[in-house]
C-alpha cells in the first residue's frame, strides 16, 4: 500500500539485568585542577580569564558553528558569568605553558540520572589538531567517570562541523543519531546536531585508547 509507514523495530534493552547506579557527586570544588602533560584545566573565573579567552578565541573560524560570538572581553565575561552561575554547568579554562588556549564545559548536568555533557568547547586555531583536545577530553572524561561517578557523558556538534565530528569520533565516543533542526547558529540559520556518547561501560576502552594516542606509558589505570 502506497504511503504505508514501515513498522518500527523496537530497540532492545542493552542492560536487561542492570543494577541501581550510585549517586553522582556534584558540585565540583572551586579549587579543582585537572593537570596533564600538555594542558591544565581549572574552573573558569570570568573576571580573571575573559581577557585571555577573548584574545585566544578572536577568530570567525573558532565561533563559526556557535549561536553567539562575543565582540569584546567584557562580552565574553558576561557570557561566561551566565554559564558559571547555572547549577547544571561548570565552565573550565584550558591552559598550556603559553597561556590560555580555550574553554570547555560540563553542561546539562543531571545528578538524578548521573549524566552530563562535555561541550561549549572552543580552542585557539593555533592548537587545533594537537594534543590539546584529546588530553582535555581525557582529563574531563576521567574526572566525570572516576570522581563524579557519572554513567553517561554526551558530546554533540553541528552537522556542518566535519572537523568536530571526526575529532569526537576519534576520542572513541559512539555516534547515537542526529537531532534535526536543533538550535540556531549566530547567523540565524538552524543547525542539526550530531550526537555522540561515552558510557561507563565504554570508559576503560576509551581511556586506554586516548592514553595510547597521547603516548602515555601503560595505557591503563
Amino acid at each position: 500500500m502506497t504511503g504505508t509507514i514501515p513498522r518500527f523495530v523496537p530497540v532492545p534493552d542493552s542492560r536487561p539485568e542492570d543494577e541501581p547506579w550510585p549517586e553522582m557527586v556534584w558540585p565540583i570544588p572551586a579549587d579543582t585542577e585537572l593537570r596533564g602533560s600538555t594542558v591544565t584545566l581549572t574552573p573558569l573565573e570570568p573576571s580573571r580569564d575573559a581577557e585571555g579567552l577573548f584574545h585566544a578565541l578572536d577568530s570567525h573560524a573558532v565561533w563559526a558553528y556557535f549561536s553567539e560570538r562575543p565582540d569584546s572581553p567584557a562580552q565574553i565575561e558576561e557570557m561566561m558569568s551566565v554559564r558559571k552561575a547555572r547549577a547544571d554547568s561548570m565552565p573550565w579554562v584550558v591552559r598550556t605553558r603559553e597561556g590560555i588556549v580555550g574553554t570547555t564545559s560540563y553542561l546539562d548536568v543531571n545528578t538524578h540520572d548521573a549524566r552530563l555533557e562535555i561541550g561549549y568547547t572552543l580552542y585557539s586555531a593555533a592548537v587545533w589538531a594537537t594534543a590539546v583536545n584529546p588530553e582535555t577530553k581525557l582529563l574531563l572524561l576521567g574526572y566525570a567517570f572516576d570522581t563524579l561517578g557519572v554513567g553517561r557523558v554526551q558530546l554533540k556538534t553541528d552537522t556542518r562541523n566535519i572537523r568536530s565530528q571526526q575529532a569526537i569520533a576519534r576520542l572513541g565516543a559512539q555516534y547515537e543519531g542526529t537531532l534535526r533542526r536543533h538550535f540556531r547558529r549566530f547567523d540565524g540559520t538552524v543547525r542539526d546536531s550530531v550526537m555522540f556518547s561515552v558510557v561507563a561501560e565504554d570508559w576503560p576502552t576509551v581511556r586506554d585508547g586516548l592514553k595510547e594516542r597521547l603516548g602515555l606509558v601503560g595505557g591503563t589505570g
